[in-house]
C-alpha cells in the first residue's frame, strides 16, 4: 500500500486501533503506523483516534498515509566491505568508528551515506535518514549487519529480529577473569537515571527485558575472550551486561574502566556472525566476519591461561 487515504469498516469488535490497522496495512511497520497516529492521521468515525482506542463493530476507520519523502542524506563514495548482496538485501562488515545513520550531529561519513553510493536501492520504511537500516550496531563496534534493499525484505527481516529467529553473535574481550564458563544474563535495561546518555540495568518498570547468552572462548591472564549471543536487541545490551557481570568490554569508553592498557579506538566488540532466513527464497543464510586486525593484535599480546 502506497501513500493515500484508506477507509475500513469494522465488521466486529476488534480491540485496539493500532492492532486493527496492523492487520489491514500489512506492508507497514508498527513504527511507521505509530507516527501516523501521533500526527493525527488516523480517525474513527471522523474523529482523531488514539492507538489504544477500541474499535467497535460498525466503526469507520480512516488512515491517511503520507507521501514518501526523498532521501535527505547525500551519497558519499566511502568504501564498504560488502560480504553479500542480491536484489533484496546486502550484508555489510562495518568498520569500527563508522556511525550507522545520521543523528547527534552526524550528517556525513555514516554507513547510510556509503550505502546510498554503493547500493542500487534501499528500503524506505525507516524514513529519510535511515534508509535500508533494519538493525544497528554501535559506532565503535565492528562487524556484520544486514541492510534491506526494498520494503518487503525490510518487513521480513524486522519480523525475524522481533521473533528472535535472526541470530546475532558477538565476540568481546572482557576485563578480568570471568568465573563462569557460560551462562545467561537476563535483566531490564533502560536509561541510566544518573546519566541519560548511558544505559543501565534498571528495575522492571523502568526498562525493557534484555537477555544475553555468553560462553567463554579463551582465558588470558587478566582478560577473557567471550562469545555473546543476543536473545533481545536493546541499546548497548552486551556492553551493559558485560559491566553488570563485573567484567566490562576492553576499550569501552562509556562502560569500561578509565585506565586502558591498549591504545584503542573503541571497545573490542565485534559482530562476528549473522544468521537469518532470506525474505524471498526462504533459504537459511549465515555469514561470518573475522576479527579486525586491531582486535587480533591485542590478543597476540596476551598470555593464555592453560587449562
Amino acid at each position: 500500500m502506497g501513500s493515500g487515504e484508506y477507509t475500513f469498516a469494522a465488521e466486529e469488535d476488534c480491540g485496539r486501533a493500532d492492532v486493527y490497522l496492523c492487520g489491514k496495512m500489512t506492508e507497514m511497520t508498527r513504527s511507521a503506523l505509530k507516527k501516523i497516529f501521533e500526527s493525527g492521521g488516523v480517525t474513527v468515525n471522523g474523529r482523531p483516534a488514539r492507538a489504544s482506542q477500541q474499535i467497535r463493530r460498525g466503526d469507520e476507520v480512516k488512515i491517511t498515509v503520507p507521501h514518501a519523502e526523498e532521501y535527505g542524506v547525500k551519497a558519499e563514495d566511502i568504501p564498504l566491505d560488502i560480504v553479500y548482496q542480491d536484489a533484496d538485501l546486502a550484508v555489510i562488515n562495518k568498520p569500527q568508528g563508522m556511525t550507522v545513520h545520521m543523528g547527534n550531529g552526524n550528517t556525513e561519513g555514516t554507513l547510510v551515506n556509503a550505502l546510498l553510493y554503493n547500493l542500487d536501492s534501499l528500503s524506505g520504511i525507516n524514513g529519510i535518514i535511515r534508509p535500508g537500516i533494519v538493525h544497528r550496531i554501535d559506532k565503535d563496534t565492528s562487524g556484520l549487519l544486514v541492510v534491506a534493499k526494498n520494503d518487503a525484505a525490510h518487513l521480513s527481516l524486522s519480523k525475524q529480529i522481533a521473533e528472535k529467529s535472526c541470530r546475532r553473535t558477538y565476540i568481546a574481550l572482557l576485563e578480568g577473569n570471568l568465573k563462569q564458563d557460560c551462562g545467561t544474563v537476563a535483566t531490564y535495561i533502560g536509561r541510566d537515571p544518573k546519566d541519560r546518555l548511558k544505559m543501565a540495568v534498571v528495575p522492571a518498570d523502568k526498562g525493557r527485558l534484555a537477555i544475553t547468552d555468553f560462553t567463554v572462548m579463551q582465558r588470558y591472564i587478566g582478560y577473557t575472550l567471550c562469545r555473546f549471543d543476543l536473545k533481545t536487541g536493546r541499546t548497548h545490551q552486551i556492553r551493559v551486561h558485560a559491566k553488570y557481570l563485573g567484567h566490562p568490554v576492553v576499550g569501552d569508553p562509556v562502560y569500561g574502566i578509565k585506565r586502558q592498557k591498549f591504545a584503542l579506538g573503541g571497545q573490542l566488540l565485534h559482530a562476528a556472525r549473522l544468521e537469518f532466513t532470506h525474505p524471498s527464497t526462504g533459504e537459511r543464510m549465515s555469514f561470518e566476519a573475522p576479527l579486525p586486525d586491531y582486535f587480533s593484535d591485542v590478543l597476540k599480546k596476551l598470555k593464555k591461561v592453560q587449562p
